[in-house]
């Protein structure tokens, strides 16, 4: 029923009481009087922080306070399931093989390695909610083991002007400033936004690797510090449009273009020692460096509505791009043994364009049953282009160094075609799909003139079925197959000399990953608390890791291989609810199992693991216009073929206070203890290292937020709408 139709039963009842309370039912004489005033009737609808769908968890991300001045990655924290280590790198299950999409389709900058930057470029006051999908149904791309984050950004369909701005600033010299505005009329809507970021980063990288010596049962221990200064800008600018030809066809045109230009400047300073104390070798490195990039993301969205409710055939075709540049100058400084400085420079360039076409179909049949069918067509052509050059002190001559120089270029086509049938009854619903893709890949190493193809085809089948246990509680069981295909990085055989004592190299012979996923949960919604709990089964099979090895007593090179096996599984839960009208609170978790099996990788065979992943949130409302929140999350332990990766704590706090029905000011503290660290330590038989990534100290933000315009229906004045 609508708020408006409410409001005037509402209305007619409150005016039917009121005259039999004057005797006017029933025939009954009355004299004149007044009539009584009635007061107006206010509906208001509180949305959920988290719905548990049988399919799917929604966040909602409104209630967020860390994601007021901050980006998407902030808002990725909070969410249950998600995790996101101090470079960005998401995981979803402990699992980074997580397919990223805005509005239901991928971005070249969110792919692979990339996708903790370009993240970084979505402002979270561009999103709405975020979908998390660990069986995504057969119109879903298959890519992605460990499922679907889908970032659903804000639209506004409302009549007239309305819009956001909003700025903060923080320590160390970070700040956000932005707004946004939308206009609709009648059959058109257009909308758009701009925002700049500005953030600091210091990070400490420490390695200690220690290999074996010279002569027999000796060791050579080495220690390499890194410190590192980043400072980047990020601005993002938006267009969007919508436009109703008639009541059965419309078309939506979005534009994004996004950047980032940057300075890094580093002090690494490296020694060995032959133990128990004689030196091996002493230097420091220093850098200098610029980076820049630039992303834009277009879609134009065509819809034919027909005859039939809900029969609908859209057709998008889509453009991703991403163009990243990287320039360093390095000073080293040799004290033992004794040498003169050197000096050389690094040049990095990466292009990535994606092109998408798709055709959906949705046909609704009888009895709540339809049918969905499709195509799409993704061409990717991603290049890489690398140099290096020593200079001679004495004339400054630069000499290109042919080691380091390569040029890589990938290129893969995905055609795809799926059919999936739903129904629906009283309590039995089902879905069944199958999504059939042709992968075709092409791989060229250009500096050595090396070119090698790859084609296959992949059956990925789904099934889903639900059934309600009463009005407010469900029972689902899942089962699905999906791929990983290697990242074009991870197949660039070019070895990364960023940082010279931790080299990164790819592996053109990378497989395909392939897994499959049993799922069984039961969600229940009261009317304080709603829960659900996953039971949840992963096998693996060539799963991509990192190998690491050493090349000299201080420096480590890490590649890619794949994994013979590695299984899954755990209980996953999730609950949220309230005490009262001061206190919201929310809590998961995840009680994982693992095995991989890591022969031939320089280790024994199978090691295995169990661990808790954890989330909590607390929200306090002293007053109608206070919010203070608190959040606290832990990623445990996880295997690597070599060792493992230590456990990462962190927590947030916040603070939010409502000025007047559309101006508030927030004040957060992310990471309240100061800092996040990494820590990854091998064990093998030939060597042993302990790697650690540190991320300096907390950050503060101050930030404001003001809206404008037309209020939308049927939210209150308040923003607690959005918890």
């Amino acid at each position: 029923m609508s708020i408006t139709r409410m409001r005037k039963a509402a209305i007619t009842v409150a005016m039917a009481l009121t005259s039999f309370g004057t005797g006017e039912c029933y025939g009954q004489a009355s004299g004149p009087s007044e009539p009584a005033a009635i007061e107006p009737v206010t509906i208001t609808s509180v949305r959920p922080r988290v719905e548990l769908l049988s399919d799917r968890k929604v966040y909602n991300v409104g209630a967020d306070l860390q994601g007021t001045s901050g980006n998407a990655t902030d808002v990725l924290q909070a969410i249950p399931s998600v995790e996101v280590d101090s470079e960005g790198v998401v995981s979803l299950r402990g699992d980074t093989n997580v397919l990223i999409l805005v509005n239901g389709r991928p971005m070249a900058q969110l792919s692979g390695p990339l996708a903790g930057v370009g993240l970084q470029q979505i402002p979270a006051q561009d999103v709405e909610r975020i979908e998390l999908i660990t069986e995504p149904p057969a119109e879903f791309k298959a890519q992605g083991a460990s499922g679907v984050i889908n970032i659903i950004t804000r639209k506004s369909h409302r009549a007239g002007l309305s819009g956001t701005m909003n700025a903060s600033v923080g320590n160390d010299r970070r700040y956000v400033a932005g707004g946004g505005a939308d206009y609709g009329s009648g059959d058109l809507h257009v909308s758009g936004s701009a925002s700049l970021r500005q953030d600091e980063r210091l990070r400490q990288i420490i390695s200690d690797p220690s290999v074996p010596g010279p002569v027999a049962n000796s060791v050579v221990q080495s220690s390499n510090v890194l410190d590192e200064t980043v400072r980047r800008r990020v601005p993002v600018f938006k267009l969007g449009l919508e436009y109703a030809f008639n009541d059965t066809q419309s078309v939506e045109i979005a534009a994004t273009r996004g950047g980032r230009t940057g300075q890094r400047r580093f002090v690494e300073e490296s020694h060995s020692v032959l133990e128990p104390n004689t030196l091996q070798g002493m230097s420091d490195r220093r850098s200098v460096g610029q980076e820049w990039s630039m992303d834009t993301d277009r879609r134009v969205v065509f819809e034919q509505k027909f005859s039939e409710p809900n029969e609908v055939l859209s057709f998008t075709l889509h453009r991703s791009t991403f163009h990243e540049r990287e320039h360093y100058d390095y000073t080293n400084v040799y004290y033992y043994p004794p040498a003169s400085e050197s000096y050389d420079d690094l040049n990095l360039s990466e292009d990535q364009v994606s092109n998408e076409l798709a055709f959906d179909y949705t046909l609704p049949l009888s009895r709540g049953r339809k049918a969905k069918l499709g195509y799409n067509f993704q061409g990717d052509d991603n290049r890489y282009g690398n140099g290096a050059d020593s200079v001679d002190p004495l004339t400054g001559v630069r000499i290109v160094n042919l080691a380091a120089t390569n040029d890589f270029r990938y290129l893969q086509r995905v055609d795809a075609i799926y059919g999936s049938y739903s129904a629906t009854g009283e309590q039995w619903n089902w879905t069944s799909g199958l999504r059939l893709e042709r992968t075709h890949a092409d791989i060229r190493q250009i500096t050595d003139s090396v070119a090698t193809q790859r084609s296959f085809y992949q059956a990925f089948p789904h099934f889903h079925l639900e059934r309600a246990l009463d009005e407010s509680s469900n029972m689902s069981l899942g089962i699905s197959r999906r791929v990983t295909r290697p990242d074009a990085s991870y197949l660039n055989p070019y070895v990364d000399r960023q940082d010279r004592q931790n080299l990164r190299g790819g592996n053109p012979y990378l497989r395909p990953q392939d897994t499959w996923l049993i799922e069984l949960g039961c969600n229940i919604e009261a009317k304080a608390i709603n829960y659900g709990v996953i039971l949840y089964f992963r096998r693996n099979h060539d799963s991509v890791t990192d190998v690491s090895q050493p090349l000299s007593p201080d420096v480590v090179l890490t590649t890619k291989e794949n994994l013979p096996k590695a299984d899954f599984a755990g209980l996953e839960f999730i609950g949220n609810g309230h005490m009262g009208k001061q206190f919201a609170y929310g809590v998961s978790g995840d009680l994982f199992y693992s095995q991989i099996d890591a022969s031939g990788l320089g280790t024994s065979g199978l090691k295995s693991t169990v661990g808790v992943n954890a989330k909590a949130h607390v929200d306090y409302h002293p007053s109608e216009v206070d919010t203070l929140q608190l959040a606290a999350s832990r990623s445990d332990k996880r295997l690597t073929p070599q060792g493992e990766v230590a456990a990462i704590n962190l927590v947030n706090a916040g603070y939010r206070h409502q000025i007047r029905s559309n101006f508030l000011v927030v004040m957060t503290v992310s990471d309240v203890f100061g800092g996040t660290t990494y820590r990854r330590t091998l064990a093998t038989s030939y060597f042993s290292d302990i790697y650690q990534r540190h991320i300096a100290g907390r950050i503060v933000n101050l930030g404001f937020v003001y809206h404008f315009g037309e209020q939308e229906k049927g939210k209150a004045s308040s923003f607690e709408y959005e918890q």
